[in-house]
């Protein structure tokens, strides 16, 4: 089945967001669409996690979306705060084994939502480029913010997936902006990437591939 790893230039570009909503537009589609979010780091008195938001979107549990031992309430990379609990460390293949082993039975777009940017640490031994190439995705989605700095995030992020199928997603684009539009065209002109900017867009690319 499909498997679509939703990553980011960094953190709070806004990759639970564009993963919900993907998978919203999916099931407006009568598509099947479950998401999984191998680790999750948050502060302490969070009320709504990432887990919690993607599993309202797909219709699951949350601790279907991100096993409940991968539930770290410290605001650190999960490596890190795993270690700040007394937790024992665990690797990029731990992630992908628990990954594997928690798919549906029935056929479905997958989305796994990384956490931080592409060489944010995600386990002791490695980061979301590891986790692309251990797993690996049909498709990597790359959420960046459309604003300024936006060309230099996307740049660095894609040339560390090089080896992956690549689509940008531009979070918070207003046409009616300048910056917006520019980085839009610069990065499709001269980059010659694959961009959207809507969650319309993004669900029509991923059921092309379904």
């Amino acid at each position: 089945m499909p498997l679509i790893l939703i990553a980011g230039t960094g953190t709070e570009v806004g990759k639970t967001f564009v993963a919900s909503a993907a998978a919203r537009q999916l099931r407006h589609q009568s598509i099947a669409v479950v998401a999984r979010k191998p680790v999750q780091s948050f502060a302490s008195d969070d009320h709504e996690t990432d887990a919690d938001v993607l599993a309202v979107a797909t219709g699951e549990q949350p601790h279907t979306v991100c096993p409940s031992h991968r539930w770290l309430p410290v605001p650190m990379a999960p490596p890190m705060a795993a270690h700040a609990l007394g937790l024992p460390p665990f690797s990029i293949d731990d992630l992908a084994t628990e990954l594997e082993a928690s798919m549906p039975a029935e056929s479905a777009v997958v989305l796994v939502e990384s956490a931080g940017g592409v060489r944010s640490p995600l386990a002791d031994d490695g980061d979301t480029c590891d986790l692309a190439s251990r797993l690996p995705p049909q498709l990597v989605v790359l959420v960046a913010d459309a604003d300024l700095g936006a060309i230099n995030s996307v740049r660095l992020s894609h040339a560390a997936l090089d080896a992956h199928d690549v689509l940008v997603y531009l979070n918070r684009f207003d046409d009616a902006v300048d910056i917006h539009r520019r980085n839009r065209e610069w990065l499709t002109t001269r980059e010659g990437l694959e961009i959207v900017t809507d969650p319309e867009a993004l669900a029509a690319r991923l059921a092309a591939i379904y």
